[in-house]
Parts: C-alpha cells; structure tokens; sequence
C-alpha cells in the first residue's frame, strides 16, 4: 500500500491469509483495499496453486494474470506446513494477528491443528474467516468447492440464457468472489463486535451458501408461487421472471438494452402498432413475452443504437448500449471513476490492473506493489514477529 492509505479505516490491523484460488484472496485483497495489511501463507514449494491458473497464455513474473489481479500489495511469507518449526512460527504470527482466513477442504485444517478452537486459545482477539465449498456438514462436503461445480448445484445455470439453450453458467467466478465479499461483510461485522465485547468470532460460509443468497429475490418467488420453476424467454433472455420488454436487442450497429419499461410508451416511442394486442393486457406482457419481444426486435434492427437511444433516453426510458471493455475504457463514465492503477515489483514485473470500488471519505485506495514472488518477504516478516 502507499503511504497516503495510512488513514484508511482497517489501517493498523494484521491480516493473515491462508486461503488459495480465489474466494479467501478476494476477501483479503478486499480487505487490504480498506487498510488492513496482508500477509500470504504460502507453500514454499509452488505457493498459491492460482499462480498456476491461466486465463490466458499471458504470464507475467513466472505467475498468472489472476494471481497478480487478485494478490497485489500482499506480502509473501513462506511457511512448509508439513514442517513442525514453520508450524509454530505460523501459531506466534496468528498471536499476533487480527484476521485470520482459511479455505482449505473442511476437516484439513484441524489436522494442522489450527482450526478456531485452536487458534482461539491462542489468539481469543482473533476474527477466524472460514470457507468451503458446501458447508460443514452433508453428503457435498467432501466434493471440490469449485466455482462452476457450485454453480451446477446451486440452481443459478437455470437463470441464464435462452430457455432452449438449457442450463447457461455465468462467465465469471461468481461463487468465488460472492463467498469472498460475503466473508468480508462477516470479518467486518466481527471486527466491530470484537471492539465492543474484546473478543473474537468465526465467521464462516461457503460457495453455495453465497450463490444461493445471491438469487434470495427470485428463490423468494418460487417459495411463494407454488413452487413454479422458472420458465426463461426463448429469445433474447435477460432475467427468468422479468415480462417484455426486458432484454437486449441486436440495433444495426450494435446492441441495445431495455430495462424495465411500460409497453405503451415504449410501443409510441417505436411506432409499434403491431404490439397493439398486448399493450393494455400487462399479463400477456409475461405470457406472450417471445413474440413481443420478436416484434421489438425486428424493428431496432433497422437503425443504429445512437439513433435509438436519441429517442427512447429523452423520454425517460430505462436503456443503455451494450459497451465491450475497449469501447467501456474508452467512456467519460469509466474515466471519471479512476478505477484503474499499474502495481509493480522489483524483478521489473508492471502490471496495469484494477482498484477497489470502495471510497473513503471521497478517496479510492492506491497501491503500487505487485503481488510477491512466493516467500518473498519471509526474512523480514520473521525478523519483524520474532518467528
């Protein structure tokens, strides 16, 4: 972290992460983000096994790109947990910390004697963050908490996509980084308790628990409908359960996104007299949703997005043009947000990566340190806590 982060409100307290992949790294980095500082647990022989995860053929440092995004500014203490010496260094580090965070496989970490229990009787002080991939407990525990393989059993793959297309997982590490988020809101919380109480807690979740949270609106409505499964539109599906014209629409151009938005005024706006039967029947917004949605299609297909959203913006309708990262980049509103920054290391790695997406006080956390080769602050860290 940079100096000027010193007034940020975790600034102060010790963060000791012994998680791998994503979902622990994500809550730490978000916690580094808001002052706290990090130290990495990492296996001596090969570290973090993401430094290994390629989303690309890009390798920067001798690492992975997601290793970098997600591990900037922490610092890399070496620790063999098979050895007995490293074992007790790591239990007068954890004495001495305030958070400590774990997600290896439920059961794992007890036999390194360093479940909560344990470290509470070291350390009571300590906030002890836990995640898994299904709980503690039933017939999933003991399968890998993968994020597609929690995806696949939590029911969300039924919300994406077109009916036809059967079950459409998200592009993106959502158990992963919801877990994360999710432990950092428990870490807080604890955090505050402990400033009252003076003591820790244990904050646990999992990937399911949190992909099943994420979809509590519409979990809501299938508990309460008579259980009805979600019936996705067949063309142009945007959400399960939202009628015409929610969606996105191929434009000459481009694509164009329609958010909630009454069908009559919409239907004026186009010059749609063919949406004539539907508009003042809101239920056939939702029985008839393909074919309304087919007819709003075929006609802003016939001009470009810019001229649709001259129209529809105007008058208050709920639309947005369907940007790519070189076209959102290049946006007066991602610019204004300064959301990017280049962290770099010794060995002449530089890396141009995200920041947080928390402000404080009207200021936006910075780092300039990339993520550490494995074990790379191991001598100072044990000269500093006496390990």
């Amino acid at each position: 972290m940079t100096t000027d982060n010193a007034d940020l409100p975790l600034a102060g307290l010790l963060v000791v992460d012994m998680s791998q992949f994503l979902s622990g790294p994500y809550a730490s980095l978000r916690l580094m983000d808001l002052g706290a500082r990090v130290i990495k647990i990492e296996r001596p022989d090969g570290g973090d096994l993401s430094r290994r995860l390629y989303l690309s053929d890009t390798e920067i440092g001798g690492d992975s790109t997601i290793f970098h995004a997600i591990n900037r500014a922490k610092e890399s203490l070496a620790i063999d947990l098979k050895s007995a010496s490293d074992l007790a260094s790591l239990r007068t580090l954890l004495g001495k910390a305030d958070v400590l965070i774990q997600n290896f496989r439920p059961g794992v970490i007890k036999r390194l004697g360093l479940d909560y229990e344990a470290v509470k009787a070291i350390n009571p002080r300590l906030v002890y963050a836990s995640i898994s991939g299904y709980g503690e407990e039933g017939p999933w525990v003991g399968r890998p908490g993968q994020d597609l393989l929690a995806q696949s059993r939590s029911g969300l793959m039924w919300l994406n996509g077109d009916e036809s297309q059967g079950p459409v997982p998200f592009g993106l590490a959502v158990a992963d980084m919801l877990a994360g988020a999710a432990t950092v809101q428990g870490v807080l919380a604890a955090l505050v308790r402990r400033g009252i109480s003076g003591t820790g807690s244990h904050i646990e979740t999992s990937l399911l628990e949190s992909l099943i949270d994420f979809q509590f609106e519409v979990l809501t409505t299938h508990l309460n409908d008579g259980r009805r499964l979600p019936k996705r539109s067949d063309f142009r599906s945007a959400h399960a359960y939202l009628s015409a014209p929610y969606g996105v629409y191929p434009t000459k151009d481009n694509f164009l996104a329609l958010a909630m938005t009454p069908l009559p005024k919409l239907a004026d706006l186009l010059g749609l007299d063919e949406l004539a039967p539907y508009r003042d029947t809101p239920a056939s917004w939702f029985t008839a949703r393909d074919e309304i949605k087919r007819i709003i299609a075929q006609k802003l297909a016939t001009q470009p997005t810019e001229h649709w959203l001259s129209i529809l913006e105007p008058a208050d309708i709920w639309c947005a043009k369907v940007l790519n990262w070189e076209e959102l980049m290049a946006s007066e509103g991602f610019k204004v947000l300064d959301m990017l920054q280049r962290v770099e290391r010794a060995d002449n790695v530089s890396i141009l990566t995200t920041r947080s997406p928390i402000r404080v006080n009207g200021k936006r956390a910075k780092s300039d340190r990339a993520a550490p080769r494995i074990g790379e602050h191991s001598e100072a860290i044990r000269k500093e806590f006496g390990l």
